[in-house]
């Protein structure tokens, strides 16, 4: 096999995105389509990114993986997305495939990761609740066995994208008389059956990413579920860190914010100057370069550690916390420059940098939630990585 060269792949993603990245309007954080024709052009972008290779690589050759895959790969691709700020994959396929690969059936596989790759099929994450969020593991929606099908009762909230999604990766509670982790399932949902109903939030952005699924009785095939029975949160934790390739693009997108940052309070006046020129503002922008490049040799030490095959539970969540965390400090502080200014939002014409700064600082919020709270990143660190006992309750 020929050595992998990282710096001609990476000039590949490069021609390829400078070349065919779409035209649509660029959006904080993970944005749904806003229209039918958005969502046809996301679905063709998406598949189009299989195509070339640069996602689901990893994948066994037989399901359209590359035998030749090097794991820098991934971490080259994310951070090239970063840096142009092209789009990616639309929906949550990546992480439904982790599931089904590691856990699911070989017939599912034959199923479903294909229409992944075609993206004949959009999935979208069904797994926080209204009172299940930030303890994922206190979930109410149930599934109870009725002969060959699981009757699902229930609600889940904050899913992106899940009006115009074709699946869901279901998390459900199939035995309500053991340890609430321990009697939790994952299902393959049809997000067609009958049954299910799905409510767009309208958020703070103006936008409605995230959406609020109810389940009435629906009765959903045995065959759908992934993995054992009550074997869901840890097919749940282990999907969920396995999503390790956006560690590259987090620290990409912290240092872009952080030069924009550093620009806005160059450009700021005060009554005795620029933004800039005030030593607590140096302090506060000294202080976050410091934080990013912190942020930036985690996620270097996290793909070395990758490359030997000696990655650690911990690098998911330690990277995603320190990001989400960091990243609503500096949005919060682009908005706090401005003063007033800073209500103003996209579209308005004295609205710096286009609105960009409120975008910024309410999406903030939705890195501490999607992919796995803070708090559930949290759990995964004591309870996986430091070995502490679970929660109990």
């Amino acid at each position: 096999m020929a050595e992998f060269n990282a710096d001609s792949f990476r000039s590949r993603v490069r021609a390829f995105l400078d070349e065919n990245a779409p035209d649509l309007p660029f959006r904080t954080g993970t944005r749904a389509p806003e229209n039918d024709e958005e969502d046809a052009q996301f679905r063709a972008w998406s598949r189009d990114l299989y195509a070339q290779g640069f996602y689901g690589a990893d994948w066994p050759q037989q399901y359209g993986g590359n035998p030749h895959h090097h794991s820098d790969e991934e971490f080259i691709v994310s951070d090239e997305f970063a840096r142009k700020r092209a789009p990616t994959p639309v929906g949550a396929g990546s992480l439904a495939s982790h599931a089904l690969i590691n856990f699911g059936t070989p017939e599912q596989c034959g199923i479903y990761l294909p229409a992944i790759r075609s993206y004949e099929h959009v999935w979208c994450q069904l797994f926080s609740e209204p009172d299940a969020g930030s303890d994922l593991a206190s979930m109410r929606t149930t599934a109870v066995r009725d002969g060959d099908v699981y009757v699902v009762n229930g609600q889940k909230v904050w899913s992106t994208n899940a009006y115009r999604s074709d699946m869901g990766y279901l998390l459900a509670r199939t035995d309500p008389n053991v340890v609430k982790q321990a009697g939790i399932s994952a299902f393959a949902l049809d997000m067609s059956l009958p049954g299910i109903e799905t409510r767009p939030l309208r958020e703070m952005t103006g936008t409605s990413d995230f959406n609020e699924v109810f389940f009435s009785d629906v009765r959903v095939p045995a065959s759908a579920m992934i993995g054992a029975e009550n074997d869901g949160w840890r097919i749940a934790t282990d999907s969920l860190g396995a999503e390790r390739a956006g560690v590259g693009a987090l620290v990409v997108r912290l240092r872009q914010n952080l030069d924009a940052l550093i620009d806005l309070a160059r450009r700021s006046q005060r009554s005795n100057g620029r933004a800039s020129d005030d030593p607590t503002v140096r302090q506060t922008l000294a202080a976050f370069a410091a934080r990013v490049q912190i942020a930036t040799l985690m996620s270097q030490a996290t793909m070395e550690r990758r490359q030997r095959g000696t990655s650690r539970v911990m690098d998911v969540p330690v990277s995603k916390l320190s990001f989400a965390n960091l990243n609503w400090d500096i949005a919060e502080y682009g908005v706090m420059l401005q003063g007033m200014r800073g209500t103003l939002a996209h579209g308005e014409s004295e609205a710096a940098d286009h609105g960009r700064w409120q975008d910024e600082l309410l999406y903030a919020k939705a890195y501490t939630i999607s992919g796995g709270s803070n708090q559930v990143m949290q759990n995964m660190l004591g309870e996986r990585a430091l070995g502490l006992p679970r929660d109990g309750k």
